[in-house]
């Protein structure tokens, strides 16, 4: 084999910009987009079904709707699609983007249905230090759920809550990570000229900086989140939660990196129902 044939063997199988792990190993094969799509795809299912199913009062009083999946909704209807249309086209857009990915990276399309467990085991434990340090910092631990309080003792919204954290966890990383990350390194490397290095730093600081903020106030309409008002304390452990999910993503891909998120939400969400007392909701 040429010196060149390795090198762009290397690329072909390479995770990411930080690691390449083995050929056909567990963690090469489940970094790859194809992964992503089929291992994220009963969350995106679980998500829409779950907000069409919900009553309508319970969804208006946890906030069900996740709000980059509003965003992108907002951005559809505004460029002229239907309401319909702009509620079905951001999961395909989930799709369509890894289905992107995956023909960009030339990585083998083959799936293994064995290794979605592992991965659902991999992202749990990926969960629990953002669990502990959340624990750490407040009681109840923190959730990426709007009205994550009002679940406590109340099944219905402990269910709104875990299909809004399963949401969350698919797109709030398609915006802030592959989406805004992507966009923040153009700016940087590519128009500004900024090197390699500090243009990832930049990035992953001000995306992280702005996932923590979206969760207090609407960049859209500059109206604060009268059920999540800002603190230094929420907004310094999100911020090193989107720093912690960048790492991830640039490390095993947006497959696991949404997936953590989601089950972090999950958990955080059920130890917030029922090791937490109602305060008075």
């Amino acid at each position: 084999m040429t010196k060149k044939t390795k090198k762009a063997d290397r690329y072909k199988y390479g995770t990411s910009q930080l690691f390449n792990f083995a050929k056909e190993s567990y963690l090469e094969r489940t970094s790859r987009p194809i992964y992503a799509i089929f291992f994220l795809l009963p969350f995106i299912i679980f998500y829409e079904v779950g907000t069409i199913l919900i009553n309508t009062d319970v969804l208006s009083r946890t906030q069900v709707r996740v709000v980059a999946f509003v965003w992108l909704q907002n951005f559809l209807e505004h460029i002229g699609f239907s309401s319909k249309a702009a509620w079905a086209i951001p999961p395909l857009a989930v799709v369509v983007t890894l289905v992107a990915m995956q023909l960009a990276s030339q990585k083998d399309w083959y799936f293994v249905f064995s290794d979605i467990w592992p991965m659902a085991v991999e992202c749990i434990l990926l969960a629990v230090p953002l669990i502990v340090l959340s624990l750490f910092l407040s009681s109840p631990p923190m959730a990426g759920v709007m009205g994550a309080g009002e679940s406590r003792g109340n099944g219905q919204f402990l269910l709104a809550d875990i299909v809004t954290g399963i949401g969350a966890g698919i797109y709030e990383e398609l915006v802030f990570r592959l989406i805004l990350i992507c966009v923040l390194m153009f700016l940087f490397e590519d128009l500004l000229g900024f090197d390699r290095r500090s243009s990832v730093v930049i990035s992953v600081c001000i995306s992280a900086a702005m996932f923590s903020a979206h969760h207090h106030i609407d960049f859209f309409t500059g109206r604060v989140n009268q059920r999540d008002l800002f603190n230094w304390v929420k907004f310094g452990f999100r911020t090193l939660a989107g720093i912690y999910f960048a790492v991830l993503f640039a490390i095993r891909g947006f497959g696991i990196t949404a997936g953590t998120h989601a089950f972090y939400d999950i958990i955080a969400t059920v130890i917030n129902a029922f090791f937490f007392p109602p305060t008075g909701n």
